[in-house]
């Protein structure tokens, strides 16, 4: 596959490009505040200056609520907004662009989003949050019957507790590991490379009756 990455970092942009060139991949990084749509609608068309055309567009970006917020009664409305402004918006600006191309091409395609447990666990302090990952789960459902027809498929993956940047310090803290880890029947947390297969089958042919799906992949931990 050419592999596009948008992202707001232009040095880990840089160093994703150079890591999957050194596989022989033509891979391009842009900077794109996906909560932007301006800079969504600049993105993709530079993207398909480069590459010609879309066949699977994954909606990864993605911003937690802020650990300052003590309770909901108290979420300032600009700490609501800062977390949908990307998480639902940036979504949504993203997958239309996406469904735009598809469409008009005539290919079809595969529209991806993550969501998260946070749409099914209820995390307190947290409900803007959960509630963008709720939304982008029911959009996805939506745009699944609305596009078929277009042979465009649309999916989201539920991811559980992956060990990333984001979650590095929750996961870590003695304390959580110590009540969460346990209910994880696998006794690990995520990693990255625990979502390349699923990433793969999604974007190639071998899903091509599969959507409106939502895919968890949480280790078993909804189970126990």
């Amino acid at each position: 596959a050419a592999v596009c990455i948008w992202g707001t970092n232009e040095a880990k942009n840089a160093a994703a490009v150079q890591k999957l060139r050194a596989h022989g991949v033509d891979a391009l990084g842009l900077v794109c505040d996906v909560g932007d749509e301006s800079a969504v609608e600049r993105a993709f068309a530079a993207t398909l200056d480069h590459f010609g055309r879309v066949d699977a567009f994954f909606a990864n970006a993605g911003v937690t609520g802020a650990n300052s917020v003590k309770s909901f009664v108290e979420m300032p409305t600009d700490e609501w907004r800062r977390v949908l402004r990307v998480n639902l918006d940036g979504a949504f600006y993203t997958l239309r662009a996406a469904a735009r191309h598809m469409v008009a091409s005539q290919r079809g395609g595969s529209l991806v989003v993550t969501s998260s447990l946070a749409a099914l666990s209820g995390p307190p302090r947290k409900q803007h949050y959960a509630a963008s990952k709720g939304g982008v789960v029911a959009m996805m459902q939506a745009l699944a019957v609305e596009l078929a027809r277009h042979n465009i498929r649309a999916n989201a993956i539920q991811p559980g507790w992956i060990d990333t940047a984001m979650t590095e310090k929750t996961l870590h803290w003695d304390k959580f590991a110590e009540k969460v880890l346990p209910r994880v029947p696998l006794r690990r947390w995520g990693q990255p490379a625990d979502f390349g297969g699923i990433a793969v089958y999604l974007a190639s042919d071998a899903s091509s009756y599969h959507t409106g799906d939502t895919f968890l992949i949480d280790g078993g931990y909804t189970k126990f």
